[in-house]
């Protein structure tokens, strides 16, 4: 298994900016698709963002807002977020896949899973 491990979350003023940092325990992290998901309260979890290897895809809501990045070399990917707003609000995962060629969307496509941090933007 690969075990992911979630930082960064916190409380921030709308208009703020988090970085959200995952630790990925495994030896071959450069080969797993990472996404990002994210849950508020009362709603289904939803999709943020996801990469594979260098390219990247986002949910429409944080485009130009939000950044996914990795670091194979530190087994970590992040998620930058700026120009946060009230409705980011939510608990934040990072996932992990198998792989595949195309980008991973649907949370049910990913097999392992951080235990999610707390995101919490203020009006």
């Amino acid at each position: 298994q690969v075990q992911l491990v979630e930082s960064g979350g916190g409380l921030v003023q709308a208009g703020g900016s988090l970085r959200l940092s995952c630790a990925a325990s495994t030896r071959t992290f450069s080969s797993y698709h990472m996404g990002w998901f994210r849950q508020a309260p009362g709603k289904e979890r939803e999709f943020v963002a996801t990469i594979k290897w260098s390219s990247t895809y986002y949910a429409d809501s944080v485009k130009g807002r939000f950044t996914i990045s990795r670091d194979n070399a530190k087994n970590m990917v992040y998620l930058q977020m700026d120009s946060l707003k009230p409705e980011d609000t939510s608990v934040y995962y990072c996932a992990a896949a198998v792989g595949g060629s195309t980008f991973l969307l649907n949370d049910s496509r990913y097999r392992y899973w951080g235990q999610g941090t707390q995101v919490t933007v203020s009006s």
